[in-house]
C-alpha cells in the first residue's frame, strides 16, 4: 500500500466511524492536530478523542478532491460534511505517513497560504 492508500483507507475509517481500523492505521505515537491547533499525542489518546468526536458528531464525513505527495507528507484538499456548520465545508488535511502507518494527521483551514505549505493548488472550494 502506497501512501495515498494509506491516507484513503485513514479517511475511509474516519467515514464510517470505525476506531478498530482508525488504530490499526495508527502509529504508537501518532498526533492529532486539530484546525484550532489543538493537539493529541499517542495513539490510545487519539482513539479516545476520536471516539469522543464520533460520538458528538456522528454525520461528520471527509470528500477528497486534490491529494499531492511530497515525501512522507501527504496533503489533502477537498471538504466535510456535517449537519454542524462548523464543522462542514472546505477543509485541508496533511497525513505523515510511514511505511502504512499514520503518524500525523493534522486539519487545515483551507487558505491560499496553507495550500502553498502543502504544496496544493490554489484555488479550492474557499
Amino acid at each position: 500500500m502506497d501512501a495515498v492508500d494509506v491516507v484513503q483507507h485513514f479517511n475511509a475509517a474516519i467515514n464510517d466511524h470505525d476506531l478498530t481500523e482508525l488504530a490499526s492505521l495508527m502509529t504508537d505515537d501518532h498526533t492529532l492536530v486539530d484546525i484550532e491547533g489543538g493537539t493529541v499525542i499517542g495513539k490510545q489518546a487519539c482513539i479516545e478523542a476520536w471516539r469522543g468526536f464520533f460520538a458528538a458528531f456522528a454525520d461528520y464525513r471527509n470528500v477528497f478532491t486534490d491529494l499531492a505527495v511530497r515525501d512522507e507528507v501527504v496533503s489533502v484538499s477537498g471538504y466535510s460534511l456535517s449537519s454542524r456548520p462548523e464543522f462542514a465545508g472546505p477543509a485541508l488535511w496533511s497525513a505523515r505517513v510511514t511505511g502504512e502507518l499514520v503518524g500525523e494527521w493534522r486539519v487545515y483551514t483551507d487558505s491560499p497560504e496553507a495550500r502553498r505549505e502543502l504544496g496544493l493548488p490554489p484555488g479550492g472550494l474557499v
